[in-house]
């Protein structure tokens, strides 16, 4: 497996601006603004990255929603679940989660290294403070950031669980318990998810993570947008080098926040 073909997304953490704004923004173009919560006035479709907390523990690329028809609080609120400790949530550019899609953090995850796995450690006093200290001895035990690529649909009702990496242009099925991590390019579904089949063979799949469409201005998607939606993965990867759109490969394998 390549660098590129390393599941998960590139959204770097830092500021609380997603990588790409600018070139996100184009008045000639009759496009949603990405900083409009709700481009289609309404819950059925609602932008993630507006609506976060300001240096929260998610951030969200551009153009990404999710439906919040069905909730009755904000993104935070009603689909990250257990965010107690220093674990974030990472999602691409270009997402789409549907109703009932939940993100369950680390703070969710009991100890289980000996023989009772109750929370003591919830509780201020001297039960936290009884165990503390052997915790931090005992070293890191979490699972650490959960992250979400590009292009990635998630369906109704499924759940991700503590840092699970899902790759770029993966799918997940409605109702599906995400516990391990999903390669891109890749539909899983089930309790727990496993794999239903690839999208494309391994080439093509490599062509699409060179090409990275969702890195590409947005003038440049609104213009391919038959070849995005209906093309095949070497006409994106030509379209990338005939224009010049290769961006430099990523650093560190996707999932990196360096």
């Amino acid at each position: 497996m390549t660098d590129h073909q390393a599941p998960g997304p590139d959204v770097a953490p830092g500021p609380d601006v997603a990588p790409g704004l600018d070139p996100d923004l184009d008045p000639d173009l009759d496009i949603p603004d990405p900083r409009d919560p709700r481009p289609l006035g309404d819950d059925r479709l609602v932008f993630i990255r507006p609506v976060l907390e300001p240096g929260g523990k998610v951030v969200a690329g551009n153009f990404s929603y999710y439906d919040a028809s069905e909730d009755t609080a904000g993104f935070e609120e009603s689909r990250v679940r257990y965010a107690f400790g220093t674990e974030r949530l990472f999602i691409g550019r270009y997402c789409s989660v549907a109703a009932g899609v939940t993100f369950v953090m680390a703070g969710a995850n009991h100890v289980f290294d000996g023989p009772t796995g109750y929370p003591f450690l919830s509780f201020e006093g001297d039960w936290r403070d009884g165990l503390i200290d052997d915790l931090i001895a005992r070293g890191p035990g979490r699972k650490g950031d959960t992250r979400i690529g590009n292009d990635v649909w998630i369906g109704r009702g499924a759940t991700v669980m503590p840092g699970v990496t899902v790759g770029d242009g993966a799918i997940i099925g409605a109702g599906a318990l995400v516990a391990s991590d999903v390669a891109p390019y890749t539909i899983v579904g089930g309790n727990p998810a496993r794999v239903i089949r690839a999208r494309y063979g391994p080439e093509d799949v490599e062509r699409l993570l060179t090409a990275r469409w969702w890195d590409w201005p947005v003038a440049a998607v609104s213009r391919h947008l038959p070849e995005l939606v209906l093309g095949r993965p070497e006409q994106i990867l030509s379209i990338a080098r005939a224009e010049h759109l290769l961006g430099p490969a990523p650093a560190t394998p996707q999932g990196s926040t360096s």
